[in-house]
């Protein structure tokens, strides 16, 4: 018996050490292809603005930034419309695996420990499944996001260059509809979903293969429900602004796995309000 459970104990370390491995592996490429330009042809110093109203500096020509025909106000060809997709997806891959990687390892192991006592039949851990559901539910919010982006260029009311958004009215409009939602109860019970792992396993279990698929996409419609809107505020900043990318990521991060983020969601739901009025003021 002591032997068994040293086994399943053995299992459940290497399994946890390839599943992290994987993760932080995915992360750092997916941080890399954007820290590249996400396939743009443009630096992502260039398209870095430090300000608080960047809408104010969104159309101001930078020194020696040139922009690639692809991004040539109008010309969304199909080739481009399909590198802002994956611009969009990897982002989004970059920014919220981290604050998912606590769900995908307590699915592995408790998938895994099952597998080990006999609950489960032996064969291929469905982390994978589970991974893969998730990052769907994203692919499906950035095809929304490359077309709220085409829209907002075409209107005028977003720069081609900078990807950021160049009206005052606007940016107060999504930061003062972030802010809002923040604070709202749809907010709040899609963030206690993602804050309490354990919770959703015992909920929503399903064996399996399949049942790893769904449960990540389920968890995946959670987590863009609780993000969507701090992901809608790149608009603003700037899709490909680094600042904007990095505190953002950091932002959720803290939300999900802080001992306080729900609170901290609260704060910063304030503090965009405030931001939002202020941004119409100036």
């Amino acid at each position: 018996m002591s032997g068994d459970l040293s086994s399943t104990e053995r299992l459940l370390k290497r399994d946890r050490a390839i599943v992290l491995a994987g993760l932080a592996a995915l992360t750092l490429l997916a941080w890399g292809y954007v820290l590249l330009g996400a396939g743009t042809g443009m630096s992502l110093r260039d398209m870095t603005i430090l300000s608080l109203f960047p809408h104010r500096v969104a159309d101001m020509p930078m020194h020696g930034m040139q922009m690639p025909m692809p991004m040539m106000p109008g010309a969304w060809s199909a080739g481009y419309c399909i590198i802002v997709l994956l611009m969009w997806w990897v982002m989004m891959i970059a920014m919220m695996t981290p604050s998912a990687a606590p769900m995908i390892l307590l699915y592995a192991r408790a998938t895994r420990h099952a597998q080990g006592t006999g609950q489960l039949p032996q064969g291929l851990v469905p982390t994978a499944a589970f991974a893969g559901g998730y990052l769907a539910v994203w692919l499906g919010f950035s095809l929304l996001a490359a077309v709220s982006q085409w829209a907002l260029e075409r209107s005028g009311v977003l720069s081609a260059m900078t990807m950021g958004s160049t009206s005052a009215y606007v940016s107060a409009a999504i930061l003062i509809a972030a802010g809002l939602y923040q604070l709202s109860p749809l907010k709040h019970v899609c963030l206690r979903r993602c804050r309490a792992p354990a919770e959703f396993l015992s909920r929503h279990w399903r064996p399996g293969t399949s049942g790893a698929l769904r449960m990540g996409f389920l968890h995946g419609a959670y987590c863009v429900g609780c993000c969507w809107v701090l992901m809608a505020l790149l608009f603003v900043g700037g899709i490909m602004n680094a600042l904007w990318i990095a505190a953002l990521a950091i932002l959720v991060l803290l939300e999900k796995l802080a001992w306080h983020g729900d609170w901290l969601a609260r704060a910063a739901g304030v503090l965009l309000l405030v931001w939002g009025a202020v941004t119409l003021a100036v």
